[in-house]
């Protein structure tokens, strides 16, 4: 188990499925003590439906996402270098992560989450798949950085 960083990115291929759940996530379970953000390596997609909905099961709201790469971030005024942690959650997002911080000593770990879409046939069972995704995130949250804090679960 590790300190909180001051700053965390999540990154993920499009940043609208496992990334602003991760972000959304991690501000519930520790408050806002760290500044939490995410992007994709693109952002051709606009925040997932399915993801919304499993993540506002547990209080955690979505639906005012924007979807951004990591070029639009650092265009948005949020370089890479002001974070003291990055979080990949896929090997896409892993691979630009380390290219992009190459340059930085800035730490980038990677958290194997699966993609829950294209999963499932009817709504339940992709919403089971999304449900899954939402429970390793919480579950590599917890594992990494420990139980969510008192304040923040309110």
């Amino acid at each position: 188990m590790r300190d909180l960083p001051q700053s965390v990115l999540f990154c993920c291929d499009h940043n609208a499925v496992r990334s602003p759940m991760a972000e959304g996530i991690m501000k519930k379970f520790y408050g806002f003590e760290t500044y939490v953000q995410s992007a994709g390596v693109i952002s051709d997609m606009d925040i997932d439906g399915f993801a919304i909905a499993v993540c506002a099961e547990i209080g955690v709201e979505l639906s005012r996402h924007r979807v951004r790469s990591f070029d639009e971030m650092q265009q948005w005024g949020d370089d890479l270098s002001s974070f003291d942690l990055v979080v990949a959650l896929s090997p896409a997002s892993r691979h630009k992560a380390l290219d992009l911080t190459r340059y930085f000593h800035l730490e980038v770990i990677y958290w194997p989450i699966m993609d829950p879409t294209g999963i499932g046939d009817t709504r339940e069972t992709k919403l089971a798949a999304y449900r899954q995704s939402r429970d390793q995130i919480a579950a590599r949250l917890i594992e990494t950085f420990g139980p969510p804090t008192e304040d923040a679960r309110a």
